[in-house]
């Protein structure tokens, strides 16, 4: 549903090459740059859903584009910043890392994307998978039997240039196999870099040329030649209508996952919680929202007929803010607390204990990784969305006041924050209403 939604509105604005779906496996929690990009942390769920994104995408004729190969689920650096080390065996890869990319590819994948990792036990000249040959070619191309394009992530990500120039990156890049060079830092750099690979002749003509045959055959599949054009009708016909509204409405529903509700605290009514103060993150706002967290959770709670105010907190509240929520929260019937990736004894994690110590009933909203629970206390409720746009809080909300049925579960384990060997949430945990 989710791919054939967006493939639909991409298509009709124009828009033939999605990089989507996140086929990496989640299994590392203090994964900086994957998170709630990937499907969960359970191989053979993700391969099932990346695959039906894949068709979902293609079958309305956008290509799809799984990421990032040969898996970028198990790290703690950031490649956008530096260079991560993947410590998987060659039988932990193709037990973890392996089922997702293997199932896009029997869906007829499109494009796969590169991811700017080390991984030893598949290459062990610890040059980034980007640009390694036995990694793109010997695994990818000859092992997978993957035909299709290669793009690679970024060039201008720290994670590839630690090593190389920028001159020699895209060089090196076709040289493992890629095809399509994405976002080289500077463009006249790595054209002037590559002119010269194949007038040394370290590069063929025709290597580029199976390249150039790979992306025409591209769209040739999606119809780019015979029907290159949009068109304002085309977008008004397709864009935001209604049934694709109420599909994304029936995901985040779906989604949405209930941790606990200590008392039966949810879901709640609008005489028992009429008042309700809403405060917590305000991150920087992604592709569909309206405006904070805070502002969004409000004003759906106050269509719900909640007397609902809003007071963002931000991610790193300070003690004053702590404590003005504290007092804003004096007389109200419940507090609505979000938290964006809080961390162990940090901020954030004060502000729900100073919250809950109130004496006030708190309703905890995890409103990006789902790991934040465990490091929390005071809340009475808490249920994690996965995203802070606008469709998945107002699905929260609905959730919350029981105009939908949480039956979200976990597609990652959350361990304890006090023992993070030890599971306190396992992957399909999730709580239900008793009505």
């Amino acid at each position: 549903t989710l791919g054939r939604v967006a493939g639909a509105e991409l298509r009709a604005l124009g828009i033939r090459q999605n990089y989507s779906p996140d086929a990496d496996v989640n299994v590392n929690p203090a994964n900086p740059v994957i998170g709630v990009r990937s499907f969960g942390a359970d191989p053979a769920a993700v391969a099932r859903l990346a695959a039906a994104e894949v068709r979902g995408y293609q079958e309305a004729g956008v290509a799809a584009t799984a990421k990032h190969f040969p898996g970028h689920g198990d790290t703690t650096i950031d490649s956008h910043t530096g260079i991560p080390v993947i410590t998987h065996t060659r039988r932990q890869w193709e037990e973890l890392d392996a089922p997702p990319f293997r199932a896009a590819v029997a869906a007829g994948i499109d494009s796969i994307m590169t991811a700017h990792i080390q991984f030893p036990a598949l290459d062990a000249s610890k040059d980034p998978a980007t640009l390694s040959h036995p990694i793109l070619t010997g695994i990818l191309r000859e092992e997978l039997g993957y035909r299709g394009v290669i793009v690679t992530d970024s060039l201008g990500m720290q994670g590839v240039r630690d090593k190389y120039g920028d001159d020699r990156v895209p060089v090196l890049a076709l040289k493992a196999g890629a095809d399509q060079l994405l976002n080289p830092p500077d463009l006249a750099v790595a054209w002037n870099g590559v002119m010269a690979a194949v007038t040394s002749g370290e590069i063929s003509e025709a290597r580029l040329d199976e390249s150039i045959l790979r992306v025409l055959e591209l769209k040739e599949r999606r119809g780019l030649f015979s029907h290159p054009y949009v068109s304002h009708d085309a977008v008004d016909r397709v864009v935001g209508t209604r049934p694709h509204l109420a599909a994304a409405d029936a995901v985040a529903e779906r989604t949405t996952t209930l941790l606990a509700n200590t008392g039966e605290l949810l879901p709640l009514s609008r005489r028992g919680h009429r008042e309700v103060l809403v405060v917590g993150p305000d991150p920087a706002s992604p592709s569909g929202t309206t405006g904070p967290p805070t502002t969004v959770l409000a004003g759906a709670l106050a269509e719900l007929g909640f007397r609902a105010s809003a007071l963002p907190t931000g991610t790193q509240p300070s003690q004053a803010q702590i404590d003005a929520a504290v007092a804003a929260a004096r007389g109200k019937d419940v507090v609505v607390v979000g938290t964006y990736n809080a961390g162990p004894g940090g901020a954030q994690a004060r502000l729900v204990a100073a919250l809950g110590a109130s004496g006030v009933p708190v309703v905890h909203l995890a409103i990006r990784n789902p790991y934040d629970i465990a490091h929390l206390s005071g809340f009475t409720a808490s249920l994690a969305t996965y995203s802070w746009t606008d469709v998945e809080l107002r699905a929260a909300v609905r959730v919350m006041a029981g105009r939908a049925e949480p039956v979200g579960r976990l597609p990652v384990a959350v361990p304890r924050g006090d023992d993070p060997a030890r599971v306190l949430y396992p992957i399909g945990y999730g709580l239900s209403y008793r009505r």
